[in-house]
């Protein structure tokens, strides 16, 4: 499978800063490409999107921390990204509790990952999910507003950055259509690391403390833990398994933020 262009021209970036945008939130942005070498750049930009829709979903919960008190400002701050992407991310993550779940082979397990529905190995996973997330936010607002924010910042980039390790040059694609196809071993190697490292590098500065980065970095790991275990199972990657990967990384890397000072 091919990479993006080592070069990439400016309007093949732009082609993906869009694909990026549109593909992964509500925003009226036009998706004007849609091949592979748009979808690789998308997904090197991700961590973009995930800065904004963090940056957001953090700035509303500050709010109604201060007006109505940390637990409000947690819901608020793990409902808007949600809202913001179509509940992309958490739908693949329960396709992919239920495929995991199922116990059946990769044929099958896909095509339960494909049902419209979601089973109670998603369900609960949804739950505990939301559930853990909310709490952590809660602690994080109950430190201060401005603490929250910076914990939604961390956990939007933490969850877009994981993309790139889904898309990796060496990870297959499970099947020939979808998303996953489409962006499956686009993104070189060094590529997700410099970028890796560089989001990981603004969340500290933006934070004045390395415990953001260090959480996004613990993020990207047990997001890896899942594409291991998911290449194994399903063969390769699909949206269903990107997803799963972001809510994936951006609960642990809350998780870290909790168990740190």
């Amino acid at each position: 499978m091919s990479t993006p262009d080592a070069q990439p021209s400016p309007g093949l970036r732009l082609a993906g800063l869009r694909f990026a945008f549109g593909t992964l939130t509500v925003f009226p942005v036009r998706v004007e490409r849609w091949d592979r070498a748009a979808g690789g750049r998308a997904m090197l930009a991700a961590p973009l999107v995930g800065l904004l829709v963090g940056a957001l979903a953090g700035a509303v919960g500050a709010l109604l921390c201060w007006r109505a008190g940390p637990l409000l400002g947690a819901v608020a701050a793990v409902a808007l990204p949600a809202v913001l992407t179509r509940g992309l991310h958490l739908d693949g993550l329960a396709d992919v509790a239920d495929g995991l779940g199922s116990g059946k082979p990769a044929e099958d397990a896909l095509r339960i990952m494909k049902q419209s529905d979601i089973g109670p190995f998603g369900v609960l996973t949804l739950v505990l999910l939301m559930a853990g997330q909310i709490a952590v936010l809660a602690q994080q607002f109950g430190h201060s507003a401005g603490r929250g924010l910076l914990a939604a910042l961390t956990a939007g980039a933490a969850g877009r950055c994981a993309l790139l390790w889904g898309c990796r040059e060496q990870v297959p694609a499970a099947r020939p259509g979808g998303l996953g196809a489409m962006v499956a071993a686009t993104v070189p190697t060094r590529a997700a690391l410099a970028v890796t490292v560089l989001t990981a590098g603004a969340v500290a500065l933006v934070g004045r403390h390395p415990r953001y980065a260090l959480a996004l970095i613990l993020g990207q790991l047990a997001a890896v833990f899942l594409l291991r275990r998911c290449v194994r199972r399903f063969g390769g990657i699909t949206g269903d398994v990107l997803g799963a990967l972001v809510e994936t990384a951006a609960m642990a890397a809350l998780a870290a933020l909790a168990l740190g000072p």
